[in-house]
């Protein structure tokens, strides 16, 4: 490894391009698990079955535009999003070496859960703007479910005039952003924060550690990196394990972040009081909701994101040598 200084210019144009291109690729499955997630049991009824009656329901009520619904807001905010996380998992993998060049697991473990830490301040906002005009959709089919003695489209009286103001159709990001920043400061656009934190810095303590050492396994004799097949697979496997290990505080987190609800759907005051609440409600198999469509999320997405980000774009454009950490 060269001891050469660290291009963050070059790491941070890799990691837009990855994140952009990732999240392009699986962002339908993304809005099916969000709305997999924040649906609630009533009187036995459920909108959707199972993540393929949701895929079907949304897209033939909503089209190939619902299915992207949210998606400008990912895709303009997962540009600094992904820049941020994969590149100070590099800057911290970097300056955390001993004076020979070894990285022990937990100072990896430190870098990942840094890059987790660096990322919220992004992510945040981003997936609470995404989630809300996600779960719109659901909300807006409320009255079909309603006639089978589940759930209305009425919202409910918590929730605050910002939320109510827009129906779903009317519903934009900058404007959910624009009056919740009006109405409620910093607090209301980093709401769930907290939570996202709890899920961001474990996810990234896990799965940089282990894609690092599941990439470092196709490393040829006298090769900087793995071929890209190679570093494709390892990012979907890491992706994978890790996804499934902090999908019950992404559930949390799903809860938290919503700003309208149908009309009897439980409000909640923090990760504590969501978490206990659910708990009672729906039994301990509620925080495994969505798992499966997260996987199939995050696992394509890291390994897209991945094989992109080790392309060396950023490196091309700059006109300097690839690096490698």
């Amino acid at each position: 490894m060269a001891d050469k200084e660290i291009s963050l210019p070059a790491k941070l144009i890799n990691g837009a391009v990855a994140g952009v291109v990732g999240v392009s690729c699986v962002f339908p499955i993304d809005l099916v698990k969000t709305r997999l997630q924040n649906q609630e049991s009533k009187d036995g009824q459920k909108m959707y079955k199972n993540m393929r009656d949701c895929f079907v329901k949304t897209f033939r009520k909503e089209g190939f535009r619902g299915m992207y619904k949210g998606a400008g807001v990912n895709l303009v905010l997962i540009t600094p999003e992904k820049a941020i996380k994969l590149t100070a998992n590099d800057y911290f993998r970097f300056y955390l070496r001993s004076d020979k060049g070894h990285l022990p697991l937990y100072r990896e473990m430190l870098a990942g859960g840094g890059a987790g830490l660096c990322q919220m301040i992004v992510t945040s906002p981003m997936e609470m703007l995404k989630i809300t005009l996600q779960d719109a959709g659901r909300i807006s089919q409320g009255p079909q479910l309603s006639s089978a003695g589940g759930l209305s489209a009425a919202p409910s009286r918590a929730f605050s005039a910002v939320a109510m103001a827009a129906t779903p159709q009317r519903m934009s990001a900058l404007r959910i952003a624009y009056d919740l920043f009006r109405t409620k400061g910093l607090s209301g656009v980093y709401r769930g924060a907290g939570a996202t934190l709890l899920r961001d810095i474990p996810f990234s303590m896990i799965y940089f550690p282990l894609f690092a050492h599941l990439n470092h396994l196709g490393k040829s004799e006298g090769s900087p990196t793995s071929p890209f097949y190679w570093s494709f697979s390892s990012g979907c496997l890491a992706g994978c394990i890790s996804s499934v290990m902090v999908n019950p505080m992404d559930v949390v987190k799903t809860r938290i972040q919503v700003l309208k609800r149908a009309q009897g759907e439980q409000t909640y005051n923090g990760v504590v009081d969501c978490a206990r609440k659910i708990w009672v409600a729906e039994g301990p198999s509620a925080f495994m909701k969505g798992a499966w469509c997260r996987v199939l999320v995050i696992a394509p997405l890291f390994g897209i994101a991945q094989m992109v980000y080790y392309f060396g774009v950023g490196e091309y454009v700059l006109g300097i040598e690839r690096q490698y950490y």
